[in-house]
């Protein structure tokens, strides 16, 4: 598994042959201004929720690289109204078997609207299951008690957990999260980028640390190896 970060929550994930790129949010991240996203590949693109700072570049990321998008229904209607037609649309509880490997949806304690006022349905996360690794992604959301149904029935990897508080969980509800799922390696996500969710980076490794657990937080363009 290959994991590049591109900033906030957008992250870019090749495993068993394929790239996941994950709610992009580059041209509008000035902690990304390193970034070229016109040189970004993906085969895929998942996106949890509708919020901008998670479908930015969704639209030209989707033209430029002729990947499949895959949401909830709402905004994969969205993204067809806007003359892209390659979507999978799903929804929480739901599976499919992908070339790669097997996307479930899963729950996400958040609010979801897309740029322009649309409705943008249910936020959700996913499980992402693979011959290569397996992993959780989960989206803006608070702690919430669905997630010991992944730590009781799955066994991931990874996950990819928001740190940032304010807008989601912080580092302490993230702590117990990871309890939850019963994964003991994170990488941290939707942190830094704006005032308000400006963390202190050694205080949230020390959390983890004493918990037993590995909080892995990226630089922006850093490519890490799993």
């Amino acid at each position: 598994m290959r994991i590049t970060y591109y900033g906030h929550s957008c992250f870019l994930v090749e495993i068993n042959g394929k790239k996941l790129l994950f709610d992009p949010f580059i041209s509008q991240n000035p902690l990304a201004s390193n970034i070229d996203s016109g040189k970004i590949e993906a085969d895929f693109i998942l996106v949890s929720h509708g919020h901008a700072d998670h479908t930015a570049d969704l639209l030209s990321l989707a033209n430029q690289t002729g990947a499949t998008v895959v949401s909830n229904w709402e905004i994969c209607s969205w993204v067809q109204s806007k003359g892209y037609k390659k979507v999978h649309p799903m929804n929480i509880g739901g599976h499919w078997i992908f070339e790669f490997g097997k996307v479930k949806c899963v729950n996400a304690v958040h609010s979801s609207s897309l740029p322009d006022g649309t409705y943008g349905g249910n936020p959700m996360g996913f499980l992402i299951e693979t011959p290569d690794g397996k992993f959780y992604y989960a989206g803006d959301t608070a702690l919430h008690l669905d997630m010991k149904l992944i730590g009781d029935y799955k066994k991931m990897d990874l996950a990819f957990l928001p740190i940032g508080n304010n807008f989601t969980m912080g580092i302490d509800n993230a702590v117990i999260a990871s309890d939850f799922i019963r994964c003991d390696r994170i990488i941290g996500m939707h942190y830094d980028t704006f005032d308000m969710i400006k963390i202190d980076h050694d205080e949230a490794k020390k959390k983890f640390d004493s918990a037993g657990k590995q909080l892995t937080l990226m630089l922006v363009g850093q490519t890490l190896e799993h």
